[in-house]
């Protein structure tokens, strides 16, 4: 409310007191009191008026105030729901996930439970030595075709070897060797004094396997060739094997005696290499029969080449004849022709 007009009404109500308390000796008339009532009810009107129109500005004001605020309550009610929405996947996400895991969980407990099982299985050295050779095996069919390589071939001395593979006219031995009880000596052992000396006892076990390989495999008398490789399936053993250095390593001793150290990943290397020298090889034995059957075809051309140099004589001589022949046909014809062109008389002439 202004406050002009409430100013305006304290006036007003004081001169109606006053009018009122003042003594009656005053004197009054009815035309005072008429013009009083009039002020009055104009300033009634007026004030009516103003209050009106303020109190439709307010009124104008409060819905323009609650239709924004409804509106604001509106889009940030979508956005919550929005929210929630969002919210309520994200959840249903993470407990997919969380189930996926819970599961997760429980397959590696059950692969944790089987390498128990494995590792208690492979304490065994026959089991050892049967999934060496089936690692080997897997591998050498992975890469190799089937007719470059043989498993558990056969020399004449009885002795077996896990598998060869065939370069040329001659194989390469590969045998398989797990080492894995006196590699496990060297994790297991809690002071630097135990593991030297577990160390030591492997890195003997691996030379007497190499010396084991160089004497019963490499025989070159027999088709191989002058070295073979000792397979170690599992890397880990395979790194301690070649980490050891210095001039009597392992590795040293394993090339002195012609034994190639390789493991899973260094056997693929080393086949993939010896896939690239079959196909030269077959490359070369193409060429070598390209060339026969060039030397078949140059004598081939030559024996055609007599041939049709004769057959070449032989119609020359035949032209020559030919065209001698012709001639001579060709004089009797022009005698023929004159002897028929002349008259009896011409033929008692030249009689006489």
């Amino acid at each position: 409310m202004n406050i002009a007009i409430i100013v305006l009404l304290i006036i007003l109500v004081g001169l109606i007191i006053y009018l009122l308390l003042r003594p009656q000796k005053q004197e009054s008339s009815d035309q005072s009191m008429t013009m009083l009532q009039n002020q009055i009810e104009g300033l009634r009107k007026q004030t009516s008026d103003t209050l009106s129109q303020q109190l439709s500005q307010i009124r104008t004001e409060v819905n323009q105030q609650l239709q924004n605020v409804t509106q604001q309550l509106s889009t940030q009610t979508g956005q919550i729901g929005d929210r929630l929405d969002k919210a309520a996947s994200v959840i249903s996400e993470v407990k997919k996930e969380v189930g996926g895991l819970s599961q997760a969980s429980k397959q590696i407990y059950d692969v944790g439970k089987d390498i128990s099982k494995l590792s208690e299985i492979l304490k065994a050295p026959k089991a050892r030595g049967i999934l060496g050779e089936f690692s080997l095996e897997s591998l050498l069919g992975q890469i190799l075709p089937q007719e470059y390589f043989e498993l558990q071939y056969s020399f004449k001395s009885g002795e077996k070897v896990d598998a060869v593979v065939k370069l040329g006219q001659k194989f390469v031995p590969i045998d398989a060797k797990y080492v894995l009880a006196k590699f496990n000596r060297i994790t297991e052992s809690t002071t630097e004094e135990e593991r030297n000396q577990a160390r030591k006892e492997f890195f003997r076990d691996v030379r007497g396997h190499i010396d084991k390989i160089a004497g019963k495999y490499i025989l070159p008398d027999e088709g191989t060739y002058d070295f073979a490789m000792m397979y170690v399936p599992a890397e880990n053993v395979y790194y301690e094997i070649i980490m050891d250095s210095g001039d009597k390593s392992v590795s040293r001793y394993a090339l002195e005696q012609k034994i190639i150290l390789v493991s899973p990943n260094s056997l693929y290397a080393y086949l993939q290499a010896i896939v690239l020298g079959l196909r030269g090889l077959k490359i070369e034995q193409r060429a070598e029969q390209i060339l026969v059957t060039l030397q078949k075809l140059t004598n081939d051309f030559d024996n055609f080449k007599g041939e049709f140099e004769t057959l070449g004589k032989h119609i020359s001589n035949a032209h020559g004849k030919y065209e001698d022949a012709e001639k001579k046909l060709m004089k009797f014809d022009n005698k023929l022709s004159s002897v028929e062109s002349m008259t009896p008389e011409e033929e008692i002439k030249k009689l006489r």
